[in-house]
């Protein structure tokens, strides 16, 4: 009793780091293009009431659901009163419950292992960096993860509730993400592949037998005593009707996560259309995986997790953990002492190793992208570096390798910090992808100084010009009256007018007036023009004068 409490107690403990580790810095960095789109995206929901589903774009609605209760606690009136820490609070939430589930799993992974795993799950960079990034990943990782943890659950007690609570997981998956699909494949993949090892390991088992050879010394992939041969065949009524209870609740699950899904989709009956339009959503899909802006080679993603190095920048690299998983998986198909459910274990090797082949394949590759198949790296760490403590023949020898890998997982937790603080919007920091220079912000505060001398107020008119201003829509939310074009329009005077830097020259044979220009940084190697109309400029600059201190 007492280990187990000290076992939930240390669980929380990490997962009450883990949180801190993510929350501190919601509000040191700007926001990312993404973060800014499912920040409109939000806005619309939350006006309205109604939620459409794009077949080309923005995912699933769950992150603008879950988002909802958070700012309505938060006391804000509208879109302008909005803050950044409000939108992230929510996948920051979903990246620290990835921590809890293992108090679900720990039977299965074996304490010791569950705990490693908690810990490398808590200062991971790459997990700290997107649990702070308000996009879908960190909400996907965790619906896999619980379906994962609630089918394994279903596994061992055979109740209807596990079975539900599977279906409803693979509900939000999929109303979370549209490659939710690869995670679900690989789960059924796995599912199989671990039928067919766990037969054939029987049936090895019992020729073995049969010949008068015993047991085997090694049994790689079965742990489990081979079924006993019965006389009497035929099936009691009891029996019968227990077997067929697993179809049943498989069944109900299969419905659940249907209405789930179908249920979000359609913005809780606010657009019928959006459940098949998530189906057609795949041709998009598809065809984007092996074309589009993103390409990158096969090892991109394990590159970038073992050494990631931009000079004179800081060195990025979890390749400890990627060696720990090794181990971790040596020890499972290998070893025949491991700690936990070798169901369970089998199941995560196979899996892990899949989602790592199939994102790998694919050629369209985000960074953030790696977290599903990066969490299955992480839990087969936890159980290598469980065994490589416990190799130890001597005490001491097991207490300088725990101090070794509490160095590692403490300098790891160093790396994540800086990630978000110090190099949370520099080009050096290989998960800061495509991510809006600092100077972005600052365009906001600009604004502001003039929308205080403007006789319009916030009502002055802004018009953004260039094919790509985001996340410009979310610094000038507090502006009703923007316009955006993507190339110059015929009459381009405004107040203000923001322009990409290389439509300057386009936009400069159009204006009917004099402006004053400044520029700002976008995203690495992007800029833009911010020219203010001299009459309002000249305004500012007289408040300037009039409110500046006297000389001493």
């Amino acid at each position: 009793m007492t280990r187990n409490r000290t076992f939930v107690a240390l669980i929380i403990l990490l997962a009450a780091g883990a949180m801190t580790l993510r929350v501190a810095p919601l509000e040191r960095r700007p926001l990312h293009g993404d973060e800014a789109v499912h920040a409109w995206k939000f806005d619309e929901l939350w006006r309205t009431h109604t939620y459409t589903y794009d077949p080309y774009e923005y995912h699933g609605p769950t992150i603008y659901y879950f988002a909802l209760p958070v700012v309505w606690l938060s006391g804000a009136h509208d879109f302008a009163d909005m803050q950044a820490w409000m939108l992230r609070l929510v996948p920051a939430t979903f990246g620290t419950g990835l921590i809890l589930l293992l108090l679900l799993v720990a039977d299965g992974l074996g304490r010791r292992a569950a705990l490693w795993a908690a810990l490398l799950t808590a200062v991971s960079p790459a997990f700290v960096y997107y649990s702070s990034y308000y996009i879908q990943e960190t909400p996907l990782v965790f619906f896999t993860f619980a379906t994962i943890v609630a089918g394994w659950r279903y596994v061992r007690s055979r109740r209807v509730g596990w079975a539900l609570l599977t279906g409803v997981c693979i509900g939000l998956m999929h109303a979370t993400k549209e490659t939710c699909i690869i995670a679900l494949g690989a789960m059924l993949a796995s599912l199989l592949l671990c039928r067919i090892t766990q037969c054939s390991g029987r049936r090895l088992v019992g020729r073995l037998r049969s010949r008068g050879t015993g047991r085997p010394p090694w049994r790689p992939f079965d742990s489990e005593p081979p079924p006993t041969t019965q006389k009497n065949t035929e099936r009691s009524p009891d029996r019968a009707a227990s077997s067929s209870r697993p179809t049943i609740h498989l069944a109900l699950a299969a419905l659940l996560a249907i209405a789930v899904s179908a249920i979000f989709m359609s913005g809780f009956g606010t657009n019928r259309a959006g459940p098949l339009d998530s189906i057609r959503t795949y041709t998009t899909y598809f065809n984007r995986a092996a074309n589009g802006n993103h390409i990158h080679a096969w090892h991109y993603y394990l590159s970038m997790l073992a050494w990631t190095h931009a000079a004179p920048g800081p060195v990025w690299s979890e390749l400890p953990t990627l060696a720990l998983a090794l181990i971790g998986l040596g020890a499972i198909l290998i070893g025949n002492k491991t700690p936990g459910d070798r169901r369970l274990l089998r199941f995560i090797v196979i899996y892990t190793v899949l989602m790592v082949a199939i994102y790998s394949a694919i050629p369209y590759k985000t960074p953030w992208s790696m977290l599903g198949f990066l969490h299955g790296i992480i839990l087969l760490a936890g159980v290598g570096a469980s065994r490589l403590v416990a190799k130890g023949r001597r005490p001491v020898s097991r207490i300088i390798m725990t101090i070794v890998l509490l160095i590692y997982c403490a300098m790891l937790g160093h790396d994540a910090w800086r990630s978000c603080t110090t190099y949370a919007a520099d080009n050096r920091n290989p998960y800061a992808y495509a991510h809006p220079v600092n100077d972005v912000a600052k365009v906001e505060g600009w604004l502001e100084r003039l929308a205080a001398v403007a006789p319009a107020g916030h009502d002055m008119r802004i018009n953004v010009i260039s094919e790509d201003c985001w996340p410009l829509p979310w610094y000038l939310r507090a502006f009703a009256h923007t316009g955006y074009w993507e190339t110059v329009p015929d009459q381009p005077d405004a107040d203000v007018i923001i322009v990409a830097e290389y439509l300057y020259t386009a936009l400069s044979e159009h204006l009917g007036g004099e402006y004053m220009s400044s520029s700002y940084g976008l995203r690495p190697g992007e800029r833009v023009v911010v020219m203010v109309a001299q009459p309002l400029y000249d305004l500012f600059a007289a408040r300037e004068m009039k409110t500046e201190d006297p000389p001493q």
